[in-house]
This record gives C-alpha cells, sequence and structure tokens, in this order.
C-alpha cells in the first residue's frame, strides 16, 4: 500500500516555510502603518500551524528516498497545497476575495502565470502587493528544481532527455539534487538583485523596483500597477527585456558558467534556437508596424521586443494594447505564446527543446519516404534520442492539445464566448497571463468571470505548469493499483 506519509512531511515543511515567508509582507505593512498587517500575522500562524501539524503527524514516516508513486504525488501535491494556503491573505484581508478569486490568484502566482483577478492595484496595500510578487518569485525557483530535478526521473514529456546533464557541471556529476538546487538557487537570487539594481538605476521606485524584479525573474508578469508596464515607458522596458531573456536560458547553464565553464552555454542548442526565434519574430513584427502602421522605428522596436518577449517566455507584461495593432498581430501573439523558453528555465508552455524534437522527427520521417532503405536517426545535439524519448515528446503535444480544447469546451459552457474560452483555455495551459478579448485581454483581467470559470483556468494552470503528464498520471487507476 502506498505510503503516504513521507509526501505527506516534506509538504508540511513546505507549507511552515510558506507561513514564516508571510512574516515579510506583514513588516512592510506595519513598517508603513498599514492596519493590514494583522491580516498576514494570523494567515501566517494558520499556515505554519497547519504545515507543523501535518509534519509532525507524517515525520514517523520519513525515509531516505521516494518511490516513484511518492515523487509524482509530493511534485502536485505541493503545487496544490500551497495555493491553499497562499490564497488566505487574500481572502482575509484588503481585497474581499472570493475563495474561488484568492486560489486563482495564489495559482496564478505560484505557476507564475500572471493572469489576475484584481483591479485597483495601484490602491492595494503594499503588503498584498508584495505578497503577489513573492508567490511568483516562489513559484519560479521551485519549479527550475522541479524540472531538473524531478521531472526527467518521471520522464515526463520528454524531460528524461536532461537526466544526466541537469547534475553535469565541469564535467562531474554532483553527488546529490540538493547541491544542484541550492547552486541554482544562488543564480536565482543573483539573478533578482541585479534586476532590482537595474530597475532602481532606471528611474523605478524601491517597491516598484521590487516587486517587478520578483517577477520578471519567475517569469510571472504580475505588477504593482494596473497599467502592468505601461507605467514605465522607455528604459525600463529594455531592462525588463534583458532580464526576461536571462529567465528564458538554462539556469544549469549558469551554475557551469559559476564553476568557470562558459562554453555550454553559448553551445546550447536550445538558446541558440529560442534567441533566433525571437529575433526573427521581432524583425517581421517591427517591420509590419513601421511600414505597414507608420509607426516610428524606436518606440515600434522597444513596444514589439518587449511585448513579444513578454508573451514568448510567459511573463504576460503588457506595456499596451496589442489587439489594436491588427488582427495579423493577434494571431502572432497567440501562437508564440505556446513557444515558451528553454527546459530547466523559468519559462512555461510547450518550450524549444520539444519543437526541436518534433522538427527532428519530422524531418526523419521526410527522409525515410524519400529513401526507404535508409536508416535516418533523430539527433538532439549530435546525440541520437531514444524512442522512449521521441514517444514522450509526442504524446506531450498531443495531449497538450487535447487538454486545451477540452478546457475551452469546459468554458464555453460556462458562457463565455468563443474568443474568451479558447484564449483563456490557452492561456493557462501555456502559463502565460493576459489573453485574448475585451475580457480577459491585456487591457483587462479575469475578475469579471464566473467562478466557476476561474476553478477551471486554476486547474489548468497547475496541469499547464507541471507538464501535463505528472497530474495526469496520478488520475489513472493503474498508478494506485502499481
Amino acid at each position: 500500500m502506498l505510503d503516504f506519509r513521507p509526501v505527506g512531511y516534506v509538504i508540511g515543511l513546505v507549507v511552515v516555510a510558506l507561513g514564516a515567508s508571510m512574516l515579510l509582507p506583514m513588516a512592510l505593512d506595519l513598517a508603513q502603518g498599514n492596519g493590514h498587517w494583522g491580516i498576514f500575522a494570523e494567515s501566517a500562524i494558520l499556515t505554519m500551524v497547519c504545515g507543523a501539524v501535518l509534519a509532525l503527524a507524517c515525520s514517523n514516516g520519513v525515509q531516505a528516498g521516494l518511490s516513484i508513486q511518492q515523487t509524482f504525488l509530493l511534485t502536485t501535491g505541493v503545487w496544490f497545497v500551497l495555493p491553499m494556503f497562499g490564497c488566505l491573505p487574500f481572502i482575509l484581508g484588503a481585497t474581499d476575495a472570493s475563495l474561488a478569486d484568492g486560489f486563482f490568484e495564489a495559482m496564478s502566482g505560484l505557476t507564475t502565470t500572471g493572469s489576475t483577478v484584481f483591479s485597483g492595484l495601484d490602491d492595494l496595500p503594499q503588503g498584498i502587493l508584495l505578497w503577489r510578487s513573492m508567490l511568483q518569485w516562489f513559484g519560479g525557483v521551485g519549479i527550475i528544481v522541479v524540472a531538473m530535478v524531478f521531472l526527467p526521473e518521471l520522464r515526463v514529456g520528454g524531460m528524461q532527455i536532461f537526466r544526466s546533464e541537469s547534475f553535469d557541471t565541469d564535467g562531474k556529476v554532483l553527488p546529490q539534487a540538493a547541491q544542484i538546487a541550492q547552486r541554482i538557487s544562488v543564480v536565482y537570487v543573483l539573478l533578482t538583485l541585479a534586476c532590482f539594481l537595474s530597475y532602481s538605476a532606471v528611474g523605478l521606485s524601491t517597491l516598484d523596483a521590487m516587486h517587478h524584479s520578483l517577477t520578471t525573474i519567475a517569469t510571472g508578469g504580475f505588477s504593482s500597477h494596473d497599467a502592468s508596464f505601461g507605467a514605465f515607458k522607455g528604459t525600463p522596458e529594455y531592462v525588463a527585456v534583458i532580464f526576461m531573456i536571462l529567465a528564458c536560458l538554462p539556469f544549469i547553464r549558469y551554475v557551469q558558467m559559476l564553476a568557470g565553464q562558459h562554453s555550454p552555454l553559448f553551445r546550447d542548442t536550445q538558446v541558440r534556437t529560442f534567441l533566433w526565434i525571437l529575433a526573427a519574430i521581432v524583425a517581421l513584427m517591427t517591420f509590419r508596424q513601421v511600414v505597414v502602421l507608420g509607426d516610428g522605428v524606436e518606440p515600434a522596436f522597444r513596444e514589439v521586443i518587449f511585448n513579444v518577449t513578454s508573451i514568448m517566455s510567459g511573463t504576460g507584461y503588457a506595456s499596451t494594447d496589442y489587439q489594436l495593432w491588427g488582427a495579423f498581430s493577434v494571431a502572432i501573439f497567440f501562437f508564440i505564446g505556446f513557444i515558451g523558453g528553454c527546459a530547466g528555465s523559468t519559462t512555461c508552455s510547450i518550450k524549444v527543446f520539444r519543437f526541436q524534437l518534433l522538427f527532428t522527427s519530422i524531418r526523419s520521417m521526410i527522409r525515410t519516404i524519400h529513401s526507404p532503405s535508409g536508416v535516418f536517426t533523430p539527433r538532439y545535439e549530435g546525440r541520437p534520442v531514444p524512442e522512449e524519448v521521441m514517444s514522450s515528446v509526442m504524446a506531450f503535444f498531443g495531449l497538450f492539445v487535447v487538454s486545451v480544447g477540452v478546457l475551452a469546451v469546459l468554458l464555453g459552457m460556462t458562457g463565455l464566448d468563443f474568443v474568451t474560452a479558447v484564449s483563456g483555455a490557452a492561456t493557462a495551459m501555456a502559463n502565460v497571463g493576459p489573453g485574448l478579448g475585451q475580457i480577459i485581454g491585456p487591457a483587462g483581467n479575469f475578475g469579471e468571470l464566473n467562478d466557476t470559470a476561474k476553478w477551471l483556468l486554476s486547474a489548468g494552470m497547475l496541469i499547464g505548469r507541471l507538464e501535463l503528464m505528472s497530474v495526469y498520471a496520478i488520475l489513472t487507476l493503474n498508478f494506485w493499483r502499481a
């Protein structure tokens, strides 16, 4: 019989840590003389007590390692339980959020989706705004660790192709997963600090720089203003682009750079492909903005590169309502949200390496058709790709499309129009943030949706962030029979 105690013990400890982190926004509200600090105190105590009770109750089941079943449960369980407690400050606080609203906001934060149900952000207590940013920052570093440690071992969506090199720095395999998580966390903190200092240098206030550095490196997209990055026109947009791109690259390469190995970053085909795709889309759309729409070169380039990078990376900031750029641009923005960044980064969606493997497989199939007697093996970075990896990637693509379609149909059944339902399903599964249309587009938010739609979208964000199959696996009978 499956032993839940090791899973409960780890989740309990993580919940305690989440509760302790609530003391930071409490301190900010207290320092500003904001009466809402008590909300965070209550939430912190309740969260830490529940987490401690769960950990103590399961402490007699602690073991050295986890089985595959337990690892699946832990990976999904953490991302389900944390929003349950992370939403407490929203429900009890100044936002007067319902349970559906609070859970949606917390899930959007921890999955770094960036969709929000809140309006009037400029008037919210700074503690609430900081908590939203912190949730995204926690989710960003958390998903890197999951992607580097758990998903390759679980053979999810082709991630097993990174199983060996995930722990490879300077040609040596690190002895424990905790070491790679620790080094990645150091890089994550350093990038966040550099982003904060850069934002401060270009004119953002201390609080704005803090909020946006946390959500930029997490590629989350929560802002402290209703206008999102439209409140920071000019140089801050270029700074954001630089750090969004840095957050899209594999963090294991930064670890290698700290160890003195710089070449792996530049040899990584994911990195080169991502940058080429981004450059091509930016060039195409800038050309259209200047030649067809008659915009100035610099403003057009700045708005295009910022918004394209934001959507492609899944960050979800918006500096303008790009739906006004015409149907061609809207279609581009819809599809680039499915690209994402590199594996092992804070980004979301399908990710570049899966597209590389897909096209490699297609090319091999075409060559086989031309030369039936030949043997053409798909290769990735010069190495043959195992059949199990290709099967996993193809299954991921199929399951992703089906999941978006099913979620869109369910959202339509709640009364949403076609554009809102389809773009809402896509942005939830890809963890991008803004959708399309008048309601959930870059100039709107998800607050007007009904509660049923919010619960469905919350489920979609969780499934999409954990690469689909790690969640779906625990819903099968075979999982529980194993």
